[in-house]
């Protein structure tokens, strides 16, 4: 488990600081699928993520799950809604056992005049507005496909370690549809998986697919990159 020196909010602060501040946590500990708070639920606690992975997700009016992101600890969670007054955006599962340290905020407010504490605060914070930004764009503009390929290029270790389903979920995709998008790869021998493990063996196409496939409005977009891809090849 990660020591509170180790969150970076808390990490520029004096060292005397850390002492206070760890005395002041209450540690919560949970299992795998445990629920911290629901979207709604409104909190005076800083949540701060010790150990374990959690998943953020909302819910929409017709009852489908939205991730909006995985996190792994050390890192802090749910600042706006304690910043704010205002009831936690989203819901809060982990995925592993886990800790959460709760740190009221009325402690929080106590090192607000302190510049490194401000400062870790604001990039905390900003880290969360540039993840929202990559969610609205990655739902309002990449198509399926193209949602698959992109994390496929930046994150290919993630196949190898949770299941199908649990991607499908990250990328917000039914599970049926993320298979049949494996499938069109295979077949196409732009990856192989075996035994859980990806291999991409054309990252020019993963590239041609995110890029030609960006807007949802693409209909055929696997044929039209399979003919650019094969333009570029011939050397045209």
């Amino acid at each position: 488990m990660f020591d509170i020196a180790d969150i970076p909010m808390f990490s520029d602060l004096d060292k005397k600081f850390h002492k206070e501040l760890k005395d002041s946590i209450y540690l919560k500990r949970y299992t795998k699928d445990s629920i911290v708070f629901y979207e709604g639920d409104e909190s005076s606690y800083l949540h701060i993520l010790l150990d374990g992975t959690i998943r953020l997700y909302k819910t929409s009016p017709k009852g489908s799950e939205v991730q909006i992101k995985r996190m792994d600890a050390p890192n802090t969670i749910g600042e706006y809604a304690c910043f704010e007054d205002e009831p936690f955006p989203v819901t809060c599962q982990f995925v592993s056992d886990g800790v959460i340290g709760l740190l009221h905020f009325d402690k929080v407010y106590k090192y607000l005049d302190n510049k490194e504490f401000s400062l870790g605060l604001i990039k905390s914070l900003t880290s969360k507005i540039i993840i929202l930004s990559s969610l609205v764009h990655k739902e309002t503009i990449l198509s399926s496909e193209a949602k698959v390929a992109d994390l496929m290029i930046d994150k290919p270790m993630i196949f190898n370690r949770l299941k199908n389903n649990e991607i499908a979920s990250v990328l917000n995709l039914t599970p049926e549809t993320f298979s049949r998008i494996l499938s069109k790869f295979k077949k196409d021998k732009i990856i192989s998986i075996k035994k859980h493990h990806l291999t991409i063996l054309n990252r020019d196409a993963l590239n041609m697919i995110v890029e030609t496939n960006s807007i949802k409005s693409c209909t055929n977009c696997i044929d039209i990159f399979k003919a650019k891809l094969a333009l570029i090849n011939e050397g045209v």
